[in-house]
């Protein structure tokens, strides 16, 4: 009897899975996504009027990258992985797949009207008495500290929490436009001509021959230098006792 768990990817499911089964109830990826369904974002919808093609909804776009900035991912292309690697972003996506250049559009064409919602979804956080969303620290004690910092955009009226919530919000956007600036490519991209799985196999194979044949030839070119070095040895010692008997 097999003391492991059986290792089955093959098999298909016999109904199809739901999405709402994928987290547990109390993960973050869920709280964002119901404060985010709450907002009004009728302003946003009003802006894809006329278009010829279907788009991702906007609470779809901002859940993603909430989620994102919240954990530290800023990146539009780790984002659109995200969606294929991890659960809670396969979860908000609901399954689908916005590109890193949908995302990245979405945030620049939005940036005024996003930096509101985010800031929306930060002050639900905290009334609710979260002390971080994700990797974003909520303490209101600490905010409030900090708030003198960024006194030039309360314009003398502004809550010293909103203040802090509203530079924390234009901090991570900024850094998922320097994000989405850099040109160091993210993950492991797959050549076009391995993408498929039983040409990746054919080729793995292949590649697995090769790296053997490197292998055996570095074993035969080292037990050769070997076999060279003891000879040597042999002939010095051999013309030593040659040596002596003179």
């Amino acid at each position: 009897m097999s003391r492991f768990h059986p290792v089955d990817r093959q098999t298909g499911y016999l109904l199809p899975p739901s999405v709402d089964e994928w987290l547990p109830e109390d993960h973050l990826a869920r709280f964002i996504v119901e404060v985010v369904d709450g907002l009004d974002v009728s302003a946003l919808e009003k802006a894809y009027a006329g278009r010829g093609s279907t788009a991702y909804h906007p609470t779809v776009l901002l859940a993603l990258l909430i989620y994102g900035y919240a954990n530290g991912v800023f990146s539009s292309r780790k984002i659109e992985r995200a969606t294929y690697d991890s659960v809670a972003f396969r979860y908000i996506a609901a399954g689908t797949h916005p590109d890193h250049d949908t995302l990245a559009t979405f945030r620049r064409r939005f940036l005024d009207e996003l930096a509101g919602l985010f800031v929306q979804v930060l002050e639900m956080a905290q009334e609710m008495k979260l002390l971080t969303l994700g990797t974003l620290s909520l303490d209101g004690t600490k905010i409030k500290a900090n708030a003198s910092r960024h006194s030039a955009l309360s314009h003398g009226r502004i809550e010293p929490l909103e203040i802090q919530l509203k530079a924390e919000v234009e901090s991570l956007l900024a850094q998922a436009e320097q994000a989405d600036q850099s040109t160091v490519p993210d993950g492991m991209n797959l050549p076009e001509e391995i993408a498929r799985r039983q040409v990746r196999l054919e080729a793995m194979a292949a590649a697995k021959v090769k790296i053997e044949e490197r292998a055996k030839a570095r074993f035969e070119k080292r037990a050769g230098r070997a076999r060279g070095q003891a000879g040597t040895s042999r002939t010095k010692v051999k013309g030593k006792r040659q040596e002596a008997r003179r």
